[in-house]
Protein backbone atom coordinates (compact mmCIF):
# COMPACT_ATOMS: atom_id res chain seq x y z
CA UNK A 1 0.00 0.00 0.00
CA UNK A 2 1.38 3.62 -0.76
CA UNK A 3 1.86 5.80 1.94
CA UNK A 4 -0.29 3.48 4.12
CA UNK A 5 -3.12 4.33 2.23
CA UNK A 6 -4.73 1.33 0.20
CA UNK A 7 -5.16 1.54 -3.69
CA UNK A 8 -8.69 0.37 -5.02
CA UNK A 9 -9.50 -0.02 -9.05
CA UNK A 10 -12.55 -0.28 -10.16
CA UNK A 11 -12.92 -2.45 -13.78
CA UNK A 12 -15.67 -3.13 -15.66
CA UNK A 13 -15.92 -3.16 -19.49
CA UNK A 14 -16.84 -0.26 -20.73
CA UNK A 15 -15.43 2.12 -17.66
CA UNK A 16 -18.69 4.15 -18.07
CA UNK A 17 -20.96 3.29 -15.31
CA UNK A 18 -20.33 0.60 -12.53
CA UNK A 19 -16.97 1.19 -12.38
CA UNK A 20 -16.98 4.79 -12.51
CA UNK A 21 -19.96 4.95 -9.50
CA UNK A 22 -17.25 2.46 -7.62
CA UNK A 23 -14.27 5.18 -8.04
CA UNK A 24 -16.68 8.05 -7.50
CA UNK A 25 -18.18 7.24 -4.26
CA UNK A 26 -15.22 5.67 -2.54
CA UNK A 27 -13.12 9.00 -3.50
CA UNK A 28 -16.11 11.19 -2.22
CA UNK A 29 -16.42 8.57 1.20
CA UNK A 30 -12.86 7.81 1.63
CA UNK A 31 -11.21 11.02 1.04
CA UNK A 32 -7.36 11.24 0.70
CA UNK A 33 -7.36 8.21 3.07
CA UNK A 34 -7.24 5.91 -0.24
CA UNK A 35 -6.23 6.09 -3.42
CA UNK A 36 -8.82 5.41 -6.49
CA UNK A 37 -8.25 4.34 -9.76
CA UNK A 38 -11.39 2.91 -12.22
CA UNK A 39 -10.69 1.77 -15.95
CA UNK A 40 -12.41 -0.71 -18.60
CA UNK A 41 -10.80 -3.43 -20.86
CA UNK A 42 -13.20 -1.80 -23.62
CA UNK A 43 -13.58 1.65 -22.49
CA UNK A 44 -16.74 3.60 -24.01
CA UNK A 45 -15.85 7.16 -25.55
CA UNK A 46 -17.78 8.53 -22.43
CA UNK A 47 -19.52 8.19 -19.00
CA UNK A 48 -23.01 6.90 -19.31
CA UNK A 49 -25.45 9.81 -19.26
CA UNK A 50 -27.83 8.39 -16.82
CA UNK A 51 -25.05 7.49 -14.05
CA UNK A 52 -23.94 10.79 -14.31
CA UNK A 53 -27.18 12.19 -13.61
CA UNK A 54 -28.10 9.23 -11.37
CA UNK A 55 -24.46 10.74 -9.19
CA UNK A 56 -25.27 14.37 -9.38
CA UNK A 57 -28.94 13.24 -7.56
CA UNK A 58 -26.48 12.49 -4.56
CA UNK A 59 -23.76 15.60 -4.50
CA UNK A 60 -21.84 13.46 -7.02
CA UNK A 61 -20.35 15.60 -10.31
CA UNK A 62 -18.98 13.01 -12.45
CA UNK A 63 -19.23 15.13 -16.06
CA UNK A 64 -15.41 15.75 -16.10
CA UNK A 65 -14.97 12.02 -15.94
CA UNK A 66 -13.69 10.04 -18.90
CA UNK A 67 -13.48 6.05 -18.96
CA UNK A 68 -10.13 4.85 -19.40
CA UNK A 69 -8.50 1.91 -20.69
CA UNK A 70 -7.40 -1.24 -18.18
CA UNK A 71 -3.58 -1.50 -17.98
CA UNK A 72 -1.55 -4.41 -16.30
CA UNK A 73 0.40 -1.29 -14.59
CA UNK A 74 -2.63 -0.58 -12.86
CA UNK A 75 -3.71 -3.60 -11.85
CA UNK A 76 -0.03 -3.85 -10.44
CA UNK A 77 -0.19 -0.58 -8.63
CA UNK A 78 -3.45 -1.44 -7.07
CA UNK A 79 -3.83 -3.16 -3.45
CA UNK A 80 -7.54 -4.13 -4.47
CA UNK A 81 -9.06 -4.84 -7.40
CA UNK A 82 -12.90 -4.31 -7.82
CA UNK A 83 -14.39 -6.43 -10.98
CA UNK A 84 -18.01 -5.64 -12.14
CA UNK A 85 -18.14 -7.35 -14.64
CA UNK A 86 -15.13 -7.84 -16.70
CA UNK A 87 -14.79 -11.30 -17.14
CA UNK A 88 -11.72 -12.90 -18.27
CA UNK A 89 -10.12 -9.30 -19.70
CA UNK A 90 -9.24 -8.10 -16.31
CA UNK A 91 -5.60 -9.49 -15.74
CA UNK A 92 -4.71 -11.18 -12.88
CA UNK A 93 -1.81 -11.20 -10.48
CA UNK A 94 -0.12 -12.88 -7.19
CA UNK A 95 -0.70 -11.09 -3.69
CA UNK A 96 -3.34 -8.30 -5.13
CA UNK A 97 -7.04 -8.93 -3.46
CA UNK A 98 -9.60 -9.29 -5.93
CA UNK A 99 -13.47 -8.66 -5.19
CA UNK A 100 -16.05 -9.38 -7.92
CA UNK A 101 -19.13 -7.53 -7.51
CA UNK A 102 -22.20 -8.76 -9.53
CA UNK A 103 -23.83 -5.70 -10.42
CA UNK A 104 -26.87 -5.01 -13.12
CA UNK A 105 -25.41 -3.12 -16.08
CA UNK A 106 -26.79 0.53 -16.40
CA UNK A 107 -25.76 0.44 -20.16
CA UNK A 108 -28.60 1.58 -22.31
CA UNK A 109 -30.49 2.30 -18.64
CA UNK A 110 -32.23 5.84 -18.22
CA UNK A 111 -31.68 7.50 -14.28
CA UNK A 112 -34.17 5.21 -12.66
CA UNK A 113 -32.72 2.04 -13.55
CA UNK A 114 -29.55 3.50 -12.28
CA UNK A 115 -30.52 4.55 -9.07
CA UNK A 116 -30.70 1.30 -7.31
CA UNK A 117 -27.20 0.22 -9.07
CA UNK A 118 -25.83 3.55 -7.27
CA UNK A 119 -27.35 2.94 -4.16
CA UNK A 120 -26.22 -0.63 -3.93
CA UNK A 121 -22.72 0.05 -5.05
CA UNK A 122 -22.42 3.13 -2.48
CA UNK A 123 -23.56 0.35 0.57
CA UNK A 124 -20.91 -2.15 -1.28
CA UNK A 125 -18.51 1.52 -0.72
CA UNK A 126 -19.15 1.61 2.75
CA UNK A 127 -18.80 -1.63 3.64
CA UNK A 128 -15.61 -1.88 2.04
CA UNK A 129 -14.32 1.08 3.70
CA UNK A 130 -15.54 -1.20 7.33
CA UNK A 131 -13.37 -3.42 5.98
CA UNK A 132 -10.27 -1.11 5.37
CA UNK A 133 -10.89 0.00 8.68
CA UNK A 134 -11.33 3.60 7.01
CA UNK A 135 -14.87 5.58 8.17
CA UNK A 136 -16.74 7.17 5.31
CA UNK A 137 -17.42 10.98 5.97
CA UNK A 138 -20.75 11.04 5.03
Amino acid sequence: MSENKPSILFVCVHNAGRSQMGAAFLAHLGGDRVEVRSAGSAPAERVNPAVVEAMREVGIDLSAQTPKLLTTEAVQASDVVITMGCGDACPIFPGKRYLDWKLNDPAGQGVDAVRPIRDEIEQRIRGLLADLGIDGRR
